[in-house]
């Protein structure tokens, strides 16, 4: 087996200096403008870190426990920020701010995070290949917590906007959650090798020695701290990306999808370095798991913030955002229908999120 070394010095010295930084800015104040380069260069460094760590945790684990961590780990970081945002703010902002996120979210990981995986693999192997039965499973799954949560409260009549009533909320959350549990379940003990990676040629990382149960531990620990020092330098820079998106005129919903991408930059950076090892069924099962975390744990959280509290939860989307994501599902459904991939839906799929991203902008 090839020796390597996973705790290298750069990944464990990074995090721990973001962290410092964080906890000195909260002393200091965040005034001072030369300051806010620094975190932009520190977010960066933890991301990579928070890849590397993941990548060490994952192989030790193996699939799909090893993304199935990483998926959960970072939701979980997303649906606290989410939560602790409405608990602090109040208005029409907090009231659509989970479906902005849980939009953005979904939209990023099916559009920008697949199709770079599918257009990398498409250039470098012209094709790759994947358990169907498991990217299956994650579909079906999926299409119908979308619907559930961001498309059917447009169309029921108990109230006259786009949410639902408490009761509503209380029932479509438990769905979701239970649909959530039931596919984790079905990865990870039942039907596990659906979601295992067909032998590919062209794997460059061919059976290297695994970590130690010693590495694997600080990995996991430096992975949280890189997880949770990410959202934290987010939202201190979140004031500069707002001010940046003010002065160009753009919408402040681009805020959310700047945030939401910064949110996921770990999990796409680790989806992408998998699909250039050909790796195809590490980079889906990032993807898709991350997509069903992020709808079937925040929409869970926001419901219980929303009826305990009486705060107002928007989560129908509009006629726009409905006929992209429709899009992107639909056509995610074709592209991963034979079992292989091409450099061609990553196109389309790159271009779906590039309209996203442009109507945005210029609504």
């Amino acid at each position: 087996m090839k020796q390597r070394i996973y705790l290298t010095l750069w990944t464990i010295v990074i995090p721990l200096l973001a962290w410092l930084a964080y906890g000195g800015s909260l002393l200091t104040g965040f005034e001072n403008p030369f300051f806010h380069p620094v975190i932009a260069f520190l977010l960066i460094g933890s991301v990579l870190a928070a890849v590397h760590h993941a990548e060490v945790v994952a192989y030790r684990m193996g699939e799909p426990f090893g993304t199935l961590i990483l998926a959960v780990a970072i939701t979980i970081i997303e649906v606290s920020l989410i939560v602790s945002l409405m608990l602090t703010d109040s208005g029409q902002s907090t009231a659509t701010l989970a479906r902005d996120t849980v939009l953005a979210a979904v939209m990023i990981i099916l559009t920008g995070i697949v199709g770079i995986c599918l257009l990398v693999g498409g250039v470098r192997y012209k094709e790759q290949v994947f358990s169907l039965q498991g990217v299956s499973a994650a579909l079906v799954t999926l299409t119908a917590i979308l619907v559930f949560t961001l498309i059917l409260p447009n169309f029921t009549t108990s109230t006259s906007g786009s949410e639902y009533t408490s009761l509503q909320l209380g029932f479509v959350a438990s769905g979701c959650l239970i649909l959530y549990i039931a596919f984790t379940l079905v990865q990870a003990i039942r039907h596990r090798a659906y979601f295992l990676p067909p032998h590919a040629e062209g794997d460059e990382d061919a059976y290297p020695e695994p970590p130690t149960k010693k590495e694997t531990y600080v990995s996991a620990l430096l992975l949280i701290l890189c997880l949770g020092i990410v959202v934290l330098l987010a939202e201190v820079l979140a004031p500069d990306i707002e001010s940046m998106v003010e002065q160009a005129g753009a919408p402040k919903s681009l805020v959310g999808i700047i945030i939401a991408a910064i949110v996921l930059l770990p999990e796409g950076l680790a989806a992408f370095r998998a699909a250039r090892k050909n790796r195809l069924q590490t980079s889906l099962n990032l993807a898709f798991g991350s997509a069903l975390a992020s709808i079937g744990l925040t929409i869970p959280a926001v419901a219980i913030v929303s009826i305990t509290t009486g705060m107002k939860i928007i989560l129908g989307i509009d006629m726009k955002a409905m006929v992209l994501l429709v899009l992107a599902q639909f056509t995610i459904m074709l592209s991963l229908a034979t079992g292989r991939t091409n450099i061609l839906q990553g196109i389309v799929l790159l271009m779906i999120f590039l309209v996203y991203i442009f109507l945005t902008i210029a609504p």
